[in-house]
């Protein structure tokens, strides 16, 4: 089994190990930067250590590739028999970045 880690970022849990890459919500970087997330609730690298909330002195280190948009969600809501609808639609902002290492 390969080693990885449990973190939180923008209030979401993601499971995530090396190499992965992963969408989070956009928050203000530019690409090749470099991330630090002390967030960690648990890692697993041949024996999991689970932490209350946090495992102390882990992170794992992240790489932003790109900002972008994902595809467009539509809202739709039909009322039957009312003559009433409502049409809405957003595109998810957010910060690709790829895992580079797990510490525990």
């Amino acid at each position: 089994m390969s080693k990885y880690a449990i973190i939180k970022h923008g209030g979401k849990q993601y499971r995530v190990s090396e190499g992965q890459y992963l969408n989070l919500d956009r928050f203000e970087a530019n690409a090749k930067d470099s991330i630090e997330i002390t967030d960690v609730l648990a890692v697993n690298d041949g024996d999991v250590k689970v932490g209350a909330p946090f495992v102390k002195g882990a992170k794992v280190v992240l790489e932003v590739v790109n900002l972008g948009k994902d595809k467009k969600v539509i809202i739709y809501k039909k009322r039957r028999r009312k003559d009433s609808k409502l049409k809405r639609g957003f595109r998810r902002q957010y910060t690709r970045v790829k895992v580079i290492s797990i510490a525990a």
